[in-house]
């Protein structure tokens, strides 16, 4: 489905990132961001953040939905009602049914996942039996060994551990997720132009 849209088939090194949202916000999208980094990310050294991807996937016409986890929901500092979030974006395909089936594979994209200084790619979920979660979580600054392992049938069941996430794990004081929901019309991509000019995300709780 975003096929139509992207750019680039191979992602994209961060110096082309920060030139797409600099492409981005000479399209007007997100004036207030453009003016806090005075129209220019490309050779600094500027978190890039939710807002930004957001900003990205409006210049290419996909819908994109930030959901700010403001404060933890659990004990411990913990965030189970984001975990809660992410098990519905993976498993909404499959909710047909009366019982969900052991594995769901879906073509949903992954998540993009912000905390203070840091962003990761939510790749999937598991439940156990005993009903505890745990995000899939691959980190960019993990190695190209650690990845290989990771698609390697062989070594993939033990690979897996690396990228498993408990509560106990996640316990930043404030998580953003952004999800990919749809391709924008043409009439769609310029009222999301005109709505950034203020942008909110969806307050969790």
């Amino acid at each position: 489905a975003y096929a139509a849209v992207l750019q680039d088939r191979t992602v994209p090194c961060i110096p082309r990132i920060q030139g797409m949202i600099e492409e981005a916000w000479r399209e007007g999208v997100d004036p207030q961001g453009a003016s806090h980094f005075n129209q220019r990310l490309k050779g600094t050294q500027a978190w890039i953040g939710a807002t930004e991807i957001y900003v990205v996937l409006t210049s290419l016409g996909v819908r994109g939905h930030i959901i700010d986890f403001h404060k933890s929901t659990g004990a411990d500092g913990t965030h189970p009602k984001m975990f809660d979030w992410v098990k519905h974006y993976f498993c909404q395909s499959s909710q047909t049914g009366r019982l969900l089936p052991r594995l769901i594979q879906t073509r949903l994209p992954p998540l993009y996942l912000q905390h203070q200084g840091h962003s990761r790619s939510i790749v999937g979920l598991e439940q156990r039996k005993n009903g505890d979660l745990c995000l899939l979580v691959l980190d960019p600054g993990s190695s190209a060994s650690a990845i290989r392992k990771l698609l390697s049938r062989d070594s993939v069941s033990t690979a897996v551990r690396f990228i498993r996430k408990f509560p106990r794990n996640m316990k930043h004081r404030q998580y953003q997720l952004v999800a990919a929901q749809g391709v924008l019309s043409a009439e769609e991509k310029q009222a999301h132009i005109c709505n950034s000019r203020t942008l909110r995300a969806e307050r969790i709780p």
